[in-house]
């Protein structure tokens, strides 16, 4: 049996790799290089094109569990972060250029996987029309040809939302003369850079953040942002003190300059293992080049910083899945083509992973004749797809979270809810697991194929 896959991105990737281990023939078609999209930079396989950031570890976190359960179950992506994991205080921050190689490499070698450089335009491109299966992980970046033929498909639940992505800055290019190292939660870590402002700096950089000039949208797109990844200049029209309460919020954060808290501060977080390079925390934008360039420099530690990439905004593409997909993700306009990935209306890198790793396990047993039950909503994963089959006035992309998942059923102190939340998942997780023939979810190792 053979499937086809569009898209080369960590859910496309992830669905590769569990599909080829489970002795299924894999073509893997991706645009990139050939066809370039207005967020990608290279043509490797998995680029993280927004933060390089997988959020945290920690199993108080529906991410961080999320995270231990694709470990489970032998993921790709979370095999490429562990081996390229760069120190963040709690975050799970990566390399991104050797997170990007570490995947390309692994899927390049697979005797299984066939990588093919095109696009597709079309889902009656003949290459997904002669497959047993097509998944469709094209990503929130699609193409507008296929996006409009998704939308020709599926019709008027085809929706979008835009993203924005943060600059990067040289880390020599910053005066630390006005700025210091240090983490909000954990006082002796120093993974972060904070760069300090004054109240009146504070309420400057506000000003021209409403101010400044953005790029507008085009014509046939509508501008809807995600509440999860906000433009800091969006965050900060909708009040003064948004920013200080939010990305910019000083909490245990001591300038050692003046022995106190500062008003505001921005942190930059590091962007590789030699802590060359710091992604600018919360400041995605949609702010012009130049406007990027004066205002943001308008923070002291930032005043002549050299910007290494600089925010952008594009479509985000993804569908009504409650409306669209069937329980196992198949559009139900075409049952023999599955979706995985942020297109579905999952949010986020790892949540991505896992849709795409979830897809290749439900295809792979289907394969062998036997079917997969979803995992309870109680888990991290089984919750995130729930979320995708539960109808809702204004279905919305979501992360991973606790609020996704069932009640408790007991009362407990609000600070041991998340701890609570993170325990009864590992152990329905394991119950889950334990249905499983273990010859079923083990990966062949690509040179038995």
């Amino acid at each position: 049996m053979n499937i086809t896959i569009v898209g080369g991105g960590l859910a496309g990737c992830e669905c590769a790799w569990r599909l080829a281990g489970m002795g299924l023939d894999v073509l893997l078609l991706e645009m990139r290089p050939e066809t370039p999209t207005p967020a990608h930079v290279g043509g490797g396989l998995a680029e993280l094109v927004c933060s390089n950031s997988l959020r945290s570890a920690e199993r108080t976190k529906a991410v961080g569990v999320l995270k231990d359960e694709m470990e489970s179950l032998d993921s790709l992506v979370m095999e490429a972060a562990r081996a390229t994991r760069l120190p963040a205080g709690k975050a799970f921050a990566v390399d991104r250029d050797k997170f990007s190689s570490y995947i390309t490499g692994k899927i390049e070698a697979h005797p299984r996987i066939r990588l093919e450089r095109r696009e597709v335009s079309s889902l009656d491109d003949p290459a997904l029309a002669s497959a047993w299966r097509t998944v469709l992980a094209a990503g929130p970046l699609a193409s507008d040809a296929l996006a409009r033929d998704l939308r020709r498909v599926v019709g008027e639940d085809h929706l979008s939302f835009y993203d924005a992505i943060a600059p990067i800055v040289d880390a020599d290019s910053v005066d630390m003369d006005h700025a210091f190292y240090g983490s909000r939660y954990r006082p002796e870590d120093s993974d972060y850079l904070n760069c300090p402002l004054s109240k009146e700096e504070y309420f400057a950089l506000v000003r021209e953040l409403v101010a400044g000039e953005k790029v507008p949208p085009r014509e046939f797109e509508k501008e809807v942002h995600f509440e999860g990844c906000l433009p800091v200049e969006e965050m900060a029209r909708r009040g003064e003190m948004t920013l200080a309460f939010g990305p910019l919020k000083p909490v245990g954060l001591e300038d050692p300059r003046t022995g106190e808290r500062p008003f505001a501060v921005v942190q930059l977080r590091t962007e590789n293992e030699g802590k060359t390079a710091f992604n600018m925390v919360g400041f995605q934008t949609k702010l012009t080049w130049p406007e990027q360039q004066r205002v943001f420099r308008m923070i002291p530690a930032l005043a002549r910083v050299e910007f290494l990439r600089l925010g952008s905004i594009h479509r985000n593409t993804y569908v009504n899945a409650p409306r669209v997909l069937g329980d196992r993700l198949e559009l139900r306009a075409a049952s023999n083509m599955h979706l995985a990935g942020q297109i579905t209306g999952v949010e986020g890198y790892v949540e991505s992973a896992a849709c795409g790793l979830w897809v290749g396990l439900l295809l792979g047993m289907e394969a062998r004749g036997r079917t997969v039950a979803n995992p309870p909503e109680t888990t991290a994963l089984g919750a995130l797809l729930g979320h995708l089959r539960r109808e809702e006035k204004n279905f919305q992309p979501s992360n991973a979270h606790f609020g996704l998942t069932p009640a408790l059923d007991r009362k407990a102190p609000k600070r041991k809810r998340k701890e609570l939340y993170g325990l009864r998942a590992q152990e329905h997780w394991r119950a889950w697991l334990e249905a499983f023939d273990p010859a079923d979810l083990a990966l062949d190792s690509p040179g038995e194929a």
